[in-house]
């Protein structure tokens, strides 16, 4: 029932703020992806630093398991996002990013000592 009842809410919501935003305009920015010239030094770092925090958040939100080894990974990425974001540099990803590198010093360390 879980799954069912997460399914509706997730489908819900973002079919609402896709219509909000325009179908469009969202499938233009999935098409990015696949331009020349898109996958440059910071987006690759963007892409692996998404990867490295959902490898991190999805077995702690679906089987409650932590996979402590992978905050090795955003730890690195997280620093390496705010490195390279010289040109966007958004408060709010500098502060989630920052934030991120918090968490996982007290994640590693928690597990190594």
């Amino acid at each position: 029932m879980e799954i069912i009842l997460s399914a509706i809410c997730f489908f819900t919501i973002t079919a609402f703020v896709y219509f909000r935003v325009g179908y469009g305009n969202i499938a233009s920015s999935y098409r990015l992806w696949f331009e020349d010239g898109y996958w440059v030094n910071y987006n690759v770092v963007e892409a692996a630093a998404w990867l490295a925090k959902a490898a991190v958040i999805l077995p702690g939100l679906i089987w409650q398991k932590e996979i402590w080894q992978l905050h090795l990974v955003t730890l690195f990425t997280s620093g390496l996002l705010i490195w390279v974001s010289e040109r966007k540099l958004l408060p709010t990803m500098v502060a989630f990013n920052t934030l991120w590198i918090g968490l996982s010093s007290v994640v590693i360390v928690r597990n190594i000592f």
